[in-house]
């Protein structure tokens, strides 16, 4: 969303003073982007659409908190709805908390840009939407939406090596999903021990 600093600060100064037409035009301008980033991490519709006007009203609520010299509007509202998102479901998030090793998760490996280019986003939220919702969370957060694993870790109050075990995991996963004629890393091991 290319919002100049000028129109940002016009509609946020009026959303401060309560004012219903920069409301309006606030809740219109990022309406579609902010359901979707409800919808990626909330497969329940209603669900989604709870946590979306449950995030906009915590955007009006601490709009005046908003400072445009420490980001973009359309950045900070999104992280609301993420948040909010989040605090809606965490009591289905159940991670996977077993300590493991760099070399479990080193594989940098994804999913190949061939792939990618012939899915559209409908198709990867699919997919991403079979994986265990920890997992999912953890996915979205960190590929989808930027975020590091620290981020991660104080955001769902779990390790860092938490969270890289469970996007690890998804990226395993995904890639097994989006590229089945590919044989797996584990496949692949099995074969050479098999000596086949």
């Amino acid at each position: 969303m290319d919002l100049s600093k000028k129109q940002a600060g016009k509609l946020v100064k009026g959303c401060i003073n309560n004012e219903r037409t920069a409301q309006e035009a606030l809740y219109k301008l990022f309406h579609a982007d902010m359901l979707r980033v409800c919808y990626s991490y909330i497969q329940d519709k209603d669900k989604a659409k709870e946590a979306f006007n449950a995030g906009f009203l915590k955007v009006f609520q601490s709009i005046k908190n908003f400072d445009a010299d420490k980001g973009e509007l359309g950045g900070w509202i999104r992280k609301i709805m993420i948040y909010t998102a989040i605090d809606l479901c965490r009591k289905e998030l159940k991670f996977n908390t077993a300590d493991i090793g760099d070399e479990q998760i080193a594989d940098d490996r994804f999913i190949s840009p061939e792939i990618l280019e012939k899915l559209y986003f409908e198709d990867i939220l699919r997919n991403i939407r079979t994986l265990p919702y920890a997992t999912q969370t953890v996915f979205n957060l960190s590929v989808l939406d930027g975020f590091s694993h620290k981020e991660i870790g104080e955001q769902l109050n779990i390790s860092e090596g938490t969270s890289r075990w469970h996007l690890a995991e998804a990226k395993r996963k995904l890639r097994t999903l989006l590229q089945p004629d590919t044989e797996s890393n584990e496949q692949l091991k099995e074969r050479r021990a098999a000596g086949k």
